[in-house]
């Protein structure tokens, strides 16, 4: 089974970056990565004004969280897809990478 550094280096290939956001501050994004040993991808912390661009995006809950969403944005800024799953699932790697074949 691949590791996720696997994955990360299958999304450079496609000259593409994995970047994580949500609604959290920054030391809330310090304090999880540190309880995950680290992560090696960035985060970016849409705390204020608070989930402005989930809410662009179309992913700022009415409670005020995130949904566990994902999205490929082509050199133009063209989003070619999205994914929204449980909050509790991990997205299927697999899937995005046929996305960027396509692309």
């Amino acid at each position: 089974m691949p590791s996720y550094e696997d994955d990360l280096s299958k999304f450079e290939e496609f000259d593409t970056q994995v970047l994580g956001i949500s609604v959290d501050s920054i030391p809330s994004h310090e304090a999880w990565q540190k309880s995950l040993g680290g992560i090696s991808y960035p985060l970016c912390s849409d705390f204020w004004p608070h989930g402005e661009v989930a809410q662009k995006y179309g992913v700022l809950r009415d409670e005020g969280m995130t949904e566990r969403a994902l999205f490929v944005i082509d050199k133009e800024g063209v989003v070619r897809f999205i994914d929204v799953h449980p909050i509790d699932q991990q997205p299927d790697n697999e899937e995005i990478f046929e996305v960027l074949r396509k692309l």
